[in-house]
């Protein structure tokens, strides 16, 4: 079993995401990433009562993550938009734990990542090449090897990396 801190990791992604910001607004054109009706995702908590600046915390972390990762992918006047409809993050809360320890998310077999999103591509002309919907539980999340241990997101980071590497892959 693993145990992610929560809260002390997400304001730990606000200076990584300094460095993160050059990029990603000089991308940020290339890639758009929609959150689709936020509040009704299955789990983008930061603790068991979660905060609406948990939740944009996280959001604007994956956010920050695909427009960087994506647009350095892209061929040149290509576009990538996604479009999320749900998340549900890697693990969960047991509130039976205790009120001390409301802020940690348990890393479990059992709380596997899931998304769902739809995408298009677009070449610089505004044509379609390609596009499609993503219904993804990660069963084997555990077995990723990652790159950033630290980074509580680096489940869903691993798997976003790996899914626009397969999507961008056949575009240059």
């Amino acid at each position: 079993m693993k145990l992610l801190r929560v809260i002390p990791a997400i304001l730990g992604m606000v200076s990584v995401a300094g460095g993160l910001q050059a990029a990603e607004s000089a991308n940020s054109g290339r890639t758009v990433v929609i959150f689709d009706h936020p509040e009704k995702f299955t789990d983008v908590r930061d603790r068991d009562e979660p905060s609406d600046a948990g939740q944009a915390g996280i959001l604007a972390e994956i956010k920050r993550y695909i427009v960087y990762d994506a647009s350095s992918r892209l061929p040149a006047g290509d576009t990538l938009t996604i479009t999320f409809t749900d998340i549900k993050l890697a693990g969960d809360f047991e509130p039976w734990h205790g009120p001390l320890q409301s802020d940690i998310r348990y890393i479990r077999d059992i709380y596997p990542p899931a998304y769902k999103f739809s995408y298009v591509v677009t070449d610089a002309a505004g044509n379609t090449v390609k596009k499609g919907a993503v219904d993804f539980r990660d069963l084997d999340f555990n077995l990723r090897l990652t790159i950033d241990n630290g980074d509580p997101l680096h489940y869903e980071k691993a798997y976003l990396d790996e899914w626009i590497r397969s999507v961008t892959h056949d575009l240059k």
